[in-house]
């Protein structure tokens, strides 16, 4: 139908345009009046489309993975993705089972967020850097990092949160909602700031957002930012979407979710993945290819310098300080 699917108007003639049903784009209307009148009539399909349309886009292969700026190599979620184990294979998913004795590294971002330039880098290169003598400097832009103060670390972020920063805004959204920085805990305003950081399309924004929500026991509002972060690239978020899917007893979807996730480097989704095999819930054809996305996306994530970054944590527990 090429009118209104109300009255069937034609563009022209008194109409000055139709509008497209934003939910399922299937029908045009020439007013608000005319959509409203028609909705008990086109809801059942509407609803159906709209709902197609959702997954095409939810299960779709997610945006390739940002380079770190330094050395340009695929930058992980998680720092043990890039860690030199051996492949996973169906019966060992020897990355999980390292990071259960690491729990702390497992927890940690592979990358660090300069204020002063704006940039996030890898630690591997932070790594480099610091052994090379130059601690007190951003590896990037070379400011002078020495002797910050938490109000000065501020002044910065919000010098970057005035230019549209989405990942200052992430940073000090997250220090207002839990007290860092020096800065008095505001859940409102650090909530703000995250659904600000949200809409410039941060996944790591809608993801702090989903475990809010979680926690506030808002499912809708829940399921929606980790969708959000997930179509972003987000594997955490959508390893809790499968376990979401999985307890409402959608195992086809939380598997779609899991291989997704998995071909993009979450030894989580993988040891998810290897359980569902193990209960009868996935086929062998399906996680033989998947460990096979899942080991090369691993392999295009490491280095000698991320290895070293790495094996520096087991050995002493330290972490790299670049505030």
């Amino acid at each position: 139908m090429s009118g209104c699917a109300e009255c069937g108007k034609e563009e022209g003639g008194g109409v000055a345009s139709l509008k497209m049903c934003k939910a399922c784009m299937l029908v045009k209307y020439c007013s608000a009046s005319c959509q409203k009148n028609h909705w008990p009539t086109h809801k059942k399909v509407c609803k159906v489309r709209a709902a197609e349309l959702h997954d095409e886009a939810l299960f779709k292969d997610p945006p390739a993975k940002e380079d770190c700026p330094i050395c340009f190599l695929p930058m992980p979620k998680c720092l043990l993705a890039c860690i030199s184990l051996p492949p996973a294979t169906i019966s060992s998913v020897p990355i999980y089972d390292f990071s259960i004795a690491n729990e702390g590294l497992a927890r940690m971002s592979a990358e660090k967020y300069y204020c002063c330039c704006g940039k996030s880098i890898c630690r591997g290169c932070l790594y480099s850097f610091h052994k090379s003598g130059n601690i007190d400097y951003c590896p990037h832009c070379r400011a002078d990092k020495r002797s910050k103060t938490d109000e000065e670390r501020v002044k910065e972020l919000k010098k970057r949160v005035k230019v549209n920063d989405s990942g200052a805004m992430y940073i000090l959204g997250n220090s207002y909602g839990r007290g860092y920085l020096g800065l008095p805990q505001d859940h409102a305003k650090g909530i703000e700031l995250l659904a600000k950081a949200a809409g410039l399309g941060s996944s790591e924004a809608h993801f702090e957002l989903g475990a809010h929500f979680d926690e506030a026991g808002d499912s809708k509002k829940e399921r929606f930012h980790y969708e959000a972060a997930a179509m972003a690239g987000h594997e955490n978020a959508r390893v809790n979407l499968g376990l979401m899917e999985l307890q409402s007893g959608n195992t086809e979807r939380a598997v779609k979710h899991w291989m997704i996730a998995a071909s993009a480097g979450s030894f989580r989704a993988m040891h998810n993945l290897r359980t569902a095999f193990e209960d009868g819930l996935v086929s062998r054809v399906t996680i033989e290819s998947t460990l096979t996305a899942y080991n090369n996306s691993c392999v295009e994530m490491r280095s000698k310098a991320r290895d070293a970054a790495i094996q520096l944590e087991v050995d002493t527990s330290y972490t790299i300080n670049i505030a």
